[in-house]
């Protein structure tokens, strides 16, 4: 049976659509049918100065593959699409997939936390989720993902410059 995950994406080194639309195609081949997407929005950056904003955006995607096959998959995708990890929390790159919702599910390892600990706190990641699950509840924190961007006390700008994009179908 199929389970329904919320993924982020962002971006913000060289052509920043193209990644994230080339990211969505390696999704839909190896993870699952994205069946939602937010617009694209253009974010500052968040925890670290840098030059360049990025894009953001959330995709709801519908995968058998568990939780710790999806962060392998994930972390395969953007290996491929050059995304260099260093030992900085937060740098500028070229993709960066997170998993910030699997179905209900809450798991909290030391590799892998879902729901993401961080959703509740960034903007960039509230408002395009709020586009495709605003009265979704969060199930940790058990206020709807729109109450969650009320209380966001995240300022740094979030602007929708695209409207939803979706890759061919097919996939997984």
């Amino acid at each position: 049976m199929a389970n329904y995950v919320f993924l982020g994406l962002g971006t913000n080194l060289g052509d920043r659509e193209a990644w994230l639309k080339k990211a969505l195609e390696l999704i839909t081949e190896s993870v699952g049918l994205v069946s939602a997407s937010s617009g694209i929005y253009e974010t500052e950056p968040w925890g670290f100065e840098t030059g360049t904003d990025f894009l953001n955006m959330v995709v709801q995607v519908q995968t058998d593959l568990n939780p710790p096959e999806l962060l392998t998959k994930l972390a395969l995708i953007e290996n491929q699409l050059g995304r260099k990890r260093c030992n900085r929390k937060y740098v500028s790159r070229t993709i960066d997939i997170d998993i910030l919702l699997y179905g209900d599910g809450v798991i909290d390892r030391p590799d892998l936390k879902i729901p993401h600990p961080l959703i509740q706190e960034r903007r960039f990641v509230l408002v395009p989720l709020c586009d495709l699950a605003a009265e979704l509840v969060h199930p940790v924190l058990n206020k709807t993902f729109a109450v969650l961007l009320k209380e966001c006390r995240d300022d740094r700008n979030v602007k929708k410059i695209s409207p939803p994009f979706l890759p061919p179908r097919g996939g997984k």
